[in-house]
């Protein structure tokens, strides 16, 4: 009997399910045990290991588990009812599976054990994000990722590589004269012709193939380049001359409109966090150089190609805020505005920059918080609707609980006095329009001016009765 993958979702019709969980007890004593009978097949329906939900299992029972991928029986030790631990996969599903933007389970794990994060990708409405890795069972993940488990992707790479391979060789690159060479390592360098730029980097003989930008393969052979060409011979050139700083600069300037959008259009496939380290390296290469102060309009412009315009912020308060920091509020405003100007999400990763700074120069910086808070509210890149938000709550996603609490506490005057501020503004705005039904007359006698309010209006008399009369 299957199931919705989904079960808060009551439609018997919903195009997602999952067979139901069948466990077995065995064994008696100390020795009794759970085995999941169809764990790979549902392991298969949420496209997952199946060690991922059994692990899971172990980590929410404080059980241990087993797992014989040969025979396909996955253990977990003690007792369990079946029902439990079907209720129970609906927690592994919700924090590892379904999509936390459109809820469905057509998602993929990015795994990155060297930078020890987790992320999501969402087939169904491309949302990207990271997946909180405090939960006991992301530890297993990290350690085995899923192209390393057993979810048949590792029979997918192999069949891969083997085809590869049969194209290496139909390709020429593994028969011939350059079939029997050793591997070597052969140097980087850049060739190309009229309308092509070839990268050759630092590889193998017989896996030293080029692809063209426009979309044809260039294989090396004896050292000699084959480049494409519309149709005609190229001119013999010198290829030790034309591999000089100079024309590699220059064939990069002639590369066409459409190999740049290609490149453009892989950025933005890319995890969020690839994309916020290529923002972070473009911002960082600006500053080196020493072209920061005019590259506000560059820089803007690579966050919205890359789609972190939102998180900007906090990457230039990474990059230009230190212990100076009240000079460079100055000095950088205008970069800040072009992302903070009407938009409270980019405010508020100004407000976790912020906080980091603070945290990098504690000493300096923490008891001018509510200086600096001021100068950033001055500058136009806070609005007070962010900063009531960010003091009623304190957070701990980009300092620890405890500073984070110091720094509130700093804050508390210059946010009392920013609300006071606003609820004068608001009673002025009253008096205001009660001054308007003010009438001010000038007395030439007293040479001074006299106020006089409008005398409210008698009731009307009764109207007179002409008959009467």
């Amino acid at each position: 009997m299957s199931v919705n993958v989904n079960r808060s979702v009551s439609d018997q019709f919903y195009r997602y399910k999952m067979p139901r969980l069948i466990a077995k007890v065995e064994g008696k004593g100390n020795g009794i045990k759970t085995v999941i009978v169809n764990m790979v097949d549902v392991a298969k329906a949420l496209n997952r290991p199946p060690t991922y939900p059994t692990k899971f299992f172990g980590c929410e029972l404080g059980a241990q588990t087993q797992f014989d991928t040969k025979n396909d029986r996955y253990i977990v030790n003690g007792s369990h009812e079946a029902n439990k631990l079907q209720d129970m996969l609906d927690g592994f599903i919700r924090k590892f599976v379904l999509c936390t933007e459109c809820d469905n389970p057509e998602t993929d794990l990015n795994v990155n054990p060297k930078k020890q994060t987790i992320g999501t990708a969402c087939k169904a409405c491309g949302y990207r994000g990271m997946l909180d890795t405090r939960h006991k069972l992301c530890t297993f993940i990290l350690k085995n990722p899923p192209e390393n488990a057993d979810c048949g992707s590792a029979t997918a790479k192999k069949e891969k590589e083997k085809k590869n391979r049969k194209k290496d060789k139909e390709n020429g690159s593994g028969s011939g004269d350059s079939g029997n060479q050793e591997n070597f390592d052969a140097p980087k360098a850049v060739v190309g012709s009229r309308n092509c730029i070839f990268v050759a980097q630092n590889t193998t003989w017989s896996s030293l193939r080029f692809k063209c930008l426009c979309d044809r393969v260039v294989v090396l052979m004896d050292w000699n380049y084959s480049a494409c060409q519309d149709g005609e011979d190229d001119d013999d050139e010198d290829w030790a001359e034309e591999t000089t700083e100079e024309a590699q600069r220059r064939r990069m300037e002639e590369i066409s409109d459409h190999a740049k959008n290609l490149t453009l259009s892989e950025d933005l496939e890319k995890p969020l966090e690839e994309r916020v380290n290529l923002f972070y390296n473009f911002v960082k290469q600006r500053k080196d150089s020493g072209t920061i102060d005019a590259a506000d309009k560059d820089i803007l412009a690579e966050a919205e190609r890359l789609d972190v315009k939102a998180m900007g912020p906090l990457i230039l308060s990474e990059l230009l805020f230190d212990e100076n920091i009240r000079d460079q509020i100055k000095k950088y405003k205008r970069h800040f505005l072009r992302f903070c100007h009407n938009n409270k999400k980019a405010q508020k990763y100004l407000m976790g920059g912020f906080e980091c700074v603070v945290k990098l120069h504690q000493v300096q910086l923490l008891s001018r918080v509510p200086i600096i808070l001021k100068d950033l509210y001055d500058a136009d890149l806070l609005e007070e609707d962010v900063i009531f938000a960010w003091a009623e709550k304190v957070s701990k996603k980009y300092v620890s609980k405890e500073l984070a609490k110091e720094i509130h506490a700093k804050a508390a005057p210059f946010v009392k006095w920013l609300k006071e501020a606003e609820e004068e503004s608001e009673g002025s705005e009253e008096e205001e329009e009660e001054d308007e039904n003010v009438e001010v007359v000038y007395s030439s006698s007293a040479r001074e001016l006299e106020t006089v309010k409008p005398e409210k209006p008698e009731k009307e008399e009764d109207d007179i009765d002409i008959d009467a009369i």
